[in-house]
Order: C-alpha cells, then sequence, then structure tokens
C-alpha cells in the first residue's frame, strides 16, 4: 500500500522533464552535447540490462552510442556516473528560485522534489527503476551517488541562501540542504530494496513529514 503524505504531486511549474533528461533553451552546441549525454546513457542502460552492470564496459557503451570511448570519459568521468548523471540541477535550481519569497525552505524543498520527481516517473520510470536497482546492488554506484549529490546540494544551497539573504556557502544552509537530500537518497534506496512497489512520491512526502516533525519512537 502507498503510502500517504503532507507533499503534493505537482510537477515543477514551468519545466519539461523527460527520463532522458531536461533540455532547457539553449544554442546548437549544447543542444548536441545533450544528445550525446542522452545517447551515452540509453546505450547504457541497454547493455546493462541486457548483460549487467559488471559485463558492460565503457567501449561497449561507446559503440553502441556511436562514439568514441574517449567521448564517454569527456561526458562521464566515471562509469558509474553514465548511470547517475542526468541533467536536473538547473531544473531543481530554477524551480527552487521560482517559489514564494516567504514560504519556508523545507516546504519549497518539498515542492521542488515532489514535483520534478514525479515529472522524471511520468516521463522515465523505467530509466529511474533501473537506476535503483543499480544503486542498491551496486556498493561503487552507491558511493558515487553520495558524491553525486553533494554538487547537487551545493547549488540548492546556494539558490537557498540567495533567496533568503545569507551568503553563498552558509553553514546552516549547507546542513539543511544536506539533510533534505540525505533524506531523499534514503527514500529512494529504500523504495529499490522493497521491490518498488510503494508510491515514491507518497514516500519522499512521509520521510520529509518525519524530518520537519522529528522521530517519535
Amino acid at each position: 500500500m502507498a503510502a500517504t503524505s503532507r507533499t503534493p504531486s505537482v510537477s515543477a511549474p514551468g519545466t519539461s522533464v523527460s527520463g532522458a533528461g531536461t533540455q532547457p533553451q539553449s544554442g546548437l552546441r549544447e543542444r548536441k552535447k545533450l544528445r550525446t549525454r542522452i545517447a551515452i546513457r540509453q546505450a547504457a542502460y541497454r547493455l546493462i540490462a541486457e548483460q549487467g552492470y559488471d559485463a558492460t564496459t565503457v567501449e561497449q557503451i561507446a559503440a553502441a552510442a556511436d562514439v568514441s570511448p574517449s567521448t564517454v570519459f569527456r561526458y562521464f568521468p566515471a562509469r558509474e556516473d553514465i548511470v547517475l548523471t542526468d541533467e536536473y540541477d538547473r531544473v531543481l535550481e530554477a524551480a527552487l528560485r521560482r517559489r514564494p519569497a516567504g514560504e519556508p525552505p523545507l516546504e519549497s524543498l518539498r515542492h521542488v522534489l515532489a514535483g520534478t520527481l514525479a515529472a522524471f516517473l511520468a516521463t522515465g520510470e523505467e530509466e529511474l527503476r533501473q537506476r535503483t536497482r543499480l544503486m542498491v546492488q551496486v556498493p561503487a554506484i552507491r558511493v558515487r551517488m553520495a558524491e553525486s549529490m553533494s554538487g547537487t546540494a551545493e547549488v540548492l544551497a546556494d539558490a537557498l541562501a540567495a533567496r533568503s539573504g545569507r551568503v553563498p556557502g552558509d553553514l546552516a544552509v549547507r546542513v539543511f540542504v544536506a539533510a533534505v537530500l540525505g533524506t531523499l537518497r534514503e527514500v529512494t534506496l529504500y523504495w529499490g530494496e522493497h521491490g518498488q512497489e510503494d508510491d515514491l512520491v507518497a514516500l519522499l512526502g512521509q520521510a520529509l513529514d518525519t524530518l520537519e516533525d522529528g522521530l517519535r519512537l
């Protein structure tokens, strides 16, 4: 049974989200780079589904995406990055900056994360499910996920600090954003560990309720 929560099931306003990533208005060069990233990522997911993560090499991914191995490494420095990297940081940042100025920070992040996650599920659910399975099964991906999320935390912390009049890198803001993204990470792993049966957005809302209200044992 799906969990219930206070999280609204809304899409992030003004965003265009797909399972392969979000394509903002940009020049031809950026669009070509985005298409290359998507092609590499889709080739990797296809090969991993067919033969498993450990058996899938960068060389195979490059051949399937019709690029060179050096191109793969230029876009994704580590093999784990192919699984984890997407184009959502800018979407999350833009959505956070659009939230009402007086809104409590947790409420703002709740809307932004729930909306973007709901949009991802609507258009790229299978990719998200495969990614989550790999997070659960492959220790190296879990380690890299923590490193990747630190970059997302920095982007969101700077946006939140700017909105609240705090200086970039403010410790309190960093700790707060890290706690919220840590909640997202644990919810995603829990969902993967339990057969991906529950409503992921509702699970996130339930977990954020716990973060907001405190743990009662």
